[in-house]
């Protein structure tokens, strides 16, 4: 049987201060003990004094067994293999590096542990000739397997190693033969292609909107309406409602420069059409990439606001009568809210 189990990365321990995604093992009397799902899974420590830098009320708040988090790295014991790590310095901008560059080495460990599987090859020396030179020459492994997609002779060609073997004279010869045959070529390509996929780009950008004109909710609903119309059959637009005066237009598309643009285009329209009704709009952030990441946080967002909304109770009837002035409206698919 192969030997499936390697670390994703050439050197065998992180770096002091490096930002790395754990594994919550199991919860000690100190600590919890992670994996280091980089690495193999080594095993590390995460001291209670280092998850929160707030005062802890409830350590099953702020670490559960299973859940996958970004780390810091404190201490590194090469010799004992002790790692110790802290949840509460690493930074919101080093957790995204973190998760997007795990992602990203999930997705080469898969390809290329699906490769020495099939093949019936240990996973290491295919990293040690593959994988590993990849990651040095175009800054991590995702990028040479993108440009594999079309055009994999210059890039796997290219990939040799040294192999030492004994002359007929004894004396011990280096040769440099290429590093990748032509089965693993084959079944790498096609591996690659299957799996590297274009994904779509989320597009997203946040404004405020106002209209305190009579009937100005119907005035927003149109402007909503203005701006949906600005995406087409590859990049549609979507815009919801946060929570007053805030609103979120969002896209997908392979292509992120048409997402920005038809975004920009989108919100000109609301724009225009609010401030016929002298209404404004404010852009809070302007059309831009986002993450995984940043959508739970929206998506978490919208899911307080609207467990917050179903709290509020008793002013029912004051409501139905400040809205007698507004006729026979439906508001309730209209993703707006009066106020």
């Amino acid at each position: 049987m192969p030997n499936l189990e390697c670390r994703m990365y050439e050197p065998r321990f992180p770096e002091v201060d490096a930002a790395v995604m754990i594994q919550v093992k199991h919860i000690a009397d100190m600590g919890a003990y992670v994996s280091l799902l980089e690495y193999n899974n080594i095993e590390g420590m995460i001291l209670f004094s280092e998850l929160s830098r707030r005062r802890i009320r409830s350590i099953s708040s702020l670490i559960k067994v299973g859940r996958q988090e970004p780390a810091i790295v404190l201490r590194v014991d090469r010799d004992k293999g002790y790692i110790d790590l802290s949840k509460r310095r690493v930074s919101e901008e080093e957790a995204q590096a973190c998760e997007d560059r795990y992602n990203k080495s999930k997705l080469v460990h898969s390809i290329m542990r699906h490769v020495a599987e099939t093949l019936e090859i240990d996973l290491e020396p295919l990293y040690q000739r593959i994988g590993w030179p990849l990651y040095r020459k175009y800054g991590h492994a995702i990028e040479a397997f993108k440009l594999i997609v079309t055009d994999p002779d210059s890039i796997l060609d290219a990939l040799t190693y040294e192999e030492k073997e004994t002359g007929p004279d004894g004396q011990e010869v280096t040769k440099v033969v290429p590093a990748v045959t032509p089965e693993v070529k084959d079944s790498l390509v096609k591996n690659i292609k299957r799996r590297m996929t274009p994904q779509p780009l989320k597009i997203r950008a946040d404004v405020e909107m106002k209209c305190f004109q009579f009937d100005g909710v119907l005035h927003i609903k149109q402007a909503m309406k203005k701006a949906e119309a600005s995406g087409n059959d590859t990049c549609p637009v979507k815009i919801k409602l946060v929570a007053p005066p805030l609103y979120v237009l969002t896209t997908q598309t392979l292509d992120k420069e048409q997402g920005i643009s038809v975004l920009t285009d989108a919100i000109k329209a609301c724009t225009a059409e609010i401030e016929k009704y002298k209404g404004k709009l404010v852009v809070k952030e302007p059309p831009r990439a986002v993450s995984e990441r940043e959508e739970k946080q929206l998506l978490d967002q919208f899911n307080s606001l609207v467990a917050q909304n179903e709290e509020v109770d008793g002013d029912d009837d004051s409501e139905e009568e400040e809205d007698t002035g507004m006729g026979d409206v439906d508001l309730t698919n209209t993703g707006v809210t009066a106020y």
